[in-house]
């Protein structure tokens, strides 16, 4: 009646020792280590770059406590941040800019259980410190872009159809096009129709001329708000490379906001400065035939030559600048900091991929003695960084940009350059930082008060139902160990809300031993025999069990639905928690039982309480 087959306890046993194993790494700490990972998508973390760093590492002489190979990295783990720190600097010295070389914490466990996929969780924030932004990205912004380019493209459009037209201009999310007459209009609107299926054309006149209004229709709006959603996380991911960041967290909240967890910095000034800038490059020309001082006066009371906008550089000096964009940013496959053999000052070496390279070139041929702008515009404002006269023509895709204030500046717009503009702007709408002693502080705390509470739950059901207490709370230390291994293997991210929902778990779970017990009380006061009460007990219960189990489930799935950020961690930990605590309070729970009373041919009492 009370006995279970041999595969039961084999299979009882097989997940036993698989928590063991599983949960296993989450006791041994963290070392202070080194995460070694590409700064660019277009290479790979082979063998070969293991070696090269084990090499590096020994030829200096540092010490090396673990090195392992992921899908991530390279991660170098040492017994001392002094040691830490050194092999950062080596590192990156050796391996230059393909790689990014990140501070980070591993795991001490030994390298037979990574070996086998046995790691720890992750932390959170809250727990191992850092920097928590709440990104709020401006999709109007992304659609002015977007229908500053189609003024470009209808220009163009306009001059390789021969369509004779006054002009094309902007004016809020609508391109205007004016023509002399009625048939110009007409063709120009065949034109459009054919080329530019996203745009719905409405006709207007302001007495003088025709006019063509175009505007995006909605379908091509939020195809383009996804798209600026979807470019700035990437342009989010690359900067954070940038920044040497082990581990960030990039995650899209909502239709228009993005949130970004920096583990482990506490310079927030320098991030927000980072995240936040939108930084391209333009190379316009100047236009040196209108540059006369009675012109520049006029142009900074506001009156501007046609197709020139007006500027003063960083030496104060007025410039008219042709509006069109020569080249843009788009363009640049790498920028770094450097120094000017001839004057010692700061400047920027970037280079061009091929297209962009023969542009320049063409350009830099036709215009020798003439003056080209470099601008670097950022949330739509630019600022002229040099205006240099083209010597003689430049070709092979590499160009120096001068006039950086210092080392820092350089430093700063290059990271930018190479990392990308965002496609729309975005603001900080939410920041938090926790410091790393808050964050040791919050798991002491929070683990301190499970293990109070595993306490007390135990000392309780053990003097209140003695031998069916003592095995309630050997289920439920079951629970505890498959639910942490469970997190550990999926690899989630522990964070005080999830340390809270596996208190709760504990609660919940020894709730299903109490319910069994007091059946197994109740059929024995009935006048049934112990064997009949312990099957009665179990069978009965189970389906109290199971109700109160699968509501509490429904309440956390919906809470995973729809909640963000601690609240969906809550709910994953919480709907895990419930799922193991039915295995253990009824299987595992069940298989002891039925080793201490299952075999016993003549029972006379339960010792119950």
């Amino acid at each position: 009646m009370n006995r279970y087959p041999l595969w039961k306890y084999i299979l009882i046993l097989a997940s036993l020792l698989f928590g063991m194993l599983y949960a296993l790494p989450n006791f041994f700490g963290e070392a202070p280590a080194v995460q070694v990972s590409p700064a660019k998508s277009t290479l790979k973390v082979e063998p070969a770059l293991l070696e090269q760093v084990e090499s590096t590492l020994k030829a200096e002489n540092i010490t090396v406590d673990g090195l392992f190979l992921d899908d991530k990295g390279i991660k170098v783990r040492f017994a001392t941040p002094d040691a830490q720190i050194k092999a950062k600097d080596v590192l990156t010295e050796r391996l230059g800019k393909d790689y990014v070389v990140a501070l980070n914490l591993v795991s001490r466990s030994p390298e037979w259980l990574h070996n086998i996929g046995a790691l720890p969780m992750y932390l959170g924030l809250d727990l191992r410190g850092g920097v928590h932004f709440l990104l709020q990205v401006d999709m109007k912004g992304a659609v002015d872009k977007a229908v500053e380019r189609y003024v470009g493209d209808l220009r163009t459009t306009m001059r390789e159809s021969r369509i004779p037209y006054l002009g094309v201009v902007r004016e809020g999310q609508s391109v205007q096009v004016k023509f002399r007459n009625s048939a110009d209009k007409a063709k120009a609107e065949a034109e459009i129709r054919k080329n530019y299926p996203d745009l719905l054309l409405k006709e207007s006149s302001d007495g003088e001329s025709s006019v063509l209004i175009a505007s995006l229709d909605m379908p091509a709006q939020k195809r383009i708000q996804e798209f600026a959603l979807k470019q700035n996380m990437q342009t989010l991911h690359n900067r954070v490379n940038e920044l040497g960041v082990a581990e960030p967290i990039i995650q899209q909240q909502g239709m228009d906001r993005i949130v970004v967890q920096l583990p482990g910095v506490q310079d927030t000034a320098k991030a927000k400065e980072i995240l936040g800038r939108t930084a391209t490059l333009e190379i316009r020309m100047v236009d040196d035939e209108k540059s006369v001082p009675a012109t520049l006066d006029a142009a900074a009371k506001g009156q501007v030559p046609f197709g020139d906008e007006y500027y003063v550089d960083r030496d104060g000096r007025p410039l008219l600048i042709k509006k069109s964009v020569v080249l843009t940013g788009d363009y640049i496959t790498d920028a770094g900091p450097g120094l000017d053999q001839q004057s010692g000052g700061s400047v920027v070496h970037v280079t061009l991929d091929g297209r962009g390279a023969r542009i320049f070139k063409q350009v830099t041929r036709e215009n020798v003695g003439k003056r080209m702008a470099i601008l670097l515009v950022e949330k739509g404002q630019a600022e002229v960084i040099t205006a240099p006269v083209i010597q003689e023509e430049i070709g092979g895709g590499r160009v120096q940009i001068s006039g950086m204030a210092n080392v820092q500046e350089a430093t700063d717009v290059s990271l930018l350059l190479r990392a990308g503009a965002l496609a729309a702007p975005m603001d900080i709408i939410e920041e938090r930082t926790v410091g790393p002693s808050m964050g040791e502080e919050n798991i002491y705390r929070g683990v301190h008060s499970t293990l109070w509470g595993f306490a007390a739950i135990s000392v309780m059901m053990i003097l209140y139902y003695m031998v069916f207490g003592t095995i309630s709370v050997f289920a439920l230390g079951a629970n505890l160990l498959l639910l942490v291994a469970i997190l550990s293997l999926l690899q989630a991210t522990l964070t005080l809300p999830g340390l809270a929902a596996i208190a709760l778990t504990l609660g919940m779970a020894i709730d299903a031993n109490v319910l069994i017990n007091e059946r197994i009380r109740e059929e024995m006061r009935n006048g049934s025999s112990p064997q009949a009460s312990i099957h009665a007990g179990y069978d009965r219960a189970f389906g109290t069990i199971l109700d109160s189990n699968i509501t509490t489930m429904i309440a956390g799935l919906a809470l995973f639905m729809f909640g963000t950020g601690p609240v969906k961690g809550f709910a994953v930990v919480h709907v895990l928690g419930i799922m193991t605590s039915m295995f253990t309070a009824v299987v595992v729970s069940r298989a002891v039982v039925n080793l201490v009373y299952g075999y016993r041919r003549k029972i006379n009492k339960l010792a119950i309480g």
